[in-house]
């Protein structure tokens, strides 16, 4: 078993070096945050919001979950997106995937993952929606279409969130974009699904403007 004392360890000699390198780093991290970019991804280890982009701590606010699913009954994920919109006022949502997700891959196969399998439901619905353009791809080259598939199908669900809808209803700007991550090789792509006002989506699901 790994020794968790290895982490403190860590902590400590990166917190040093960051103060070696820049010693107002924490003392001016500790007055805000005021970053521009909300992050929706994955909880996969390998994917780590900041690093990938070159941000230091305070630039990008994090939300992740496993396949980076947006859900319309999840608190959690509806409660950051909230204060990320109304009160950090980012101006930019990015929902990012990643190539090589086992989130989806589990999404394609049929074996039982019980609680897991619950959570795969909206990933499974893409699936079902894209199947014949899935199946048309060699095996091996399905999960990565199915993972892009999902990029685009979360950027919609979120888009499609009351929270979203009545933020876009009080004039507030802000765009919603579709990353996608290449573990391999570090790279990220857009997928250029980009939805910047509610008149992309359905007017369904407008909520009123404010009078």
């Amino acid at each position: 078993m790994a020794d968790i004392g290895d982490l403190l360890e860590q902590n400590r000699n990166w917190a040093e070096n960051v103060r070696r390198e820049d010693p107002e780093f924490f003392s001016r991290l500790s007055q805000q945050q005021t970053p521009k970019y909300l992050w929706i991804g994955c909880s996969d280890s390998r994917v780590p919001a900041n690093q990938i982009v070159g941000m230091p701590p305070g630039e990008v606010f994090v939300h992740r979950n496993v396949a980076n699913v947006v859900l319309q009954t999840d608190l959690n994920l509806l409660s950051v997106l909230q204060f990320a919109l109304m009160v950090l006022h980012v101006e930019h949502v990015i929902v990012c995937g990643h190539y090589g997700c086992g989130g989806v891959h589990a999404a394609l196969n049929d074996s039982s993952n019980t609680l897991l399998d619950s959570w795969l439901r909206p990933i499974k619905q893409v699936y079902e929606q894209h199947y014949d353009e899935v199946m048309a791809k060699p095996p091996e080259q399905r999960t990565s279409l199915l993972c892009e598939l999902n990029v685009r199908a979360q950027v919609q669900s979120l888009a499609r969130t009351t929270v979203v809808q009545e933020a876009w209803a009080h004039g507030i700007r802000f765009a919603i974009h579709g990353w996608i991550y290449g573990i391999e090789n570090g790279i990220v792509v857009d997928l250029e699904t980009t939805i910047s006002d509610r008149e992309k989506i359905a007017p369904t699901y407008h909520m009123t403007p404010p009078q």
